[in-house]
């Protein structure tokens, strides 16, 4: 069995501010990019460009109800809530991974931050260290 590798410092985006582009400041959600063979529940597929695809307000903020729905019902009954509610069907499946997808990426954003933070704080304490070593001379 292969073990796994470390993850390689290599590939680090220093000026990257690790964000998840949800929402906008006004409340507006965002058209993405097409990734997949499916169209995700809550966007539509632009009609002028096969590779947008545009957010349905409504649907979306039924699923931000849903997912609060999810902390006291069975992903069944929020399911069929929610294929009830906006017309347009979601499995138990489905939202299962809509969900744990979600929050793999919040989390990894949230990691991607702390690593950010703690690089800054160990670049900035290795320049001191080299000042205060070259008495505030260049080398």
């Amino acid at each position: 069995m292969a073990r796994k590798q470390a993850p390689s410092m290599n590939n680090i985006i220093t000026n990257q501010t690790w964000k998840i582009p949800k929402r906008g400041e006004d409340g507006e959600w965002f058209p993405i990019v097409r990734v997949g063979r499916y169209i995700p529940f809550g966007y539509e597929q632009d009609p002028e460009d096969e590779h947008v695809l545009q957010p349905i307000p409504l649907e979306l903020e039924m699923l931000e109800q849903a997912k609060k729905y999810l902390a006291e019902y069975s992903l069944r009954m929020v399911a069929r809530w929610l294929t009830e509610e906006s017309g347009r069907y979601i499995s138990h499946v489905g939202l299962n991974k809509r969900v744990s997808i979600e929050s793999k990426r919040r989390n990894a954003a949230q990691s991607h931050r702390v690593y950010e933070r703690r690089c800054k704080e160990a670049a900035e304490a290795a320049r001191k260290l080299e000042e205060d070593r070259l008495g505030g001379r260049r080398a």
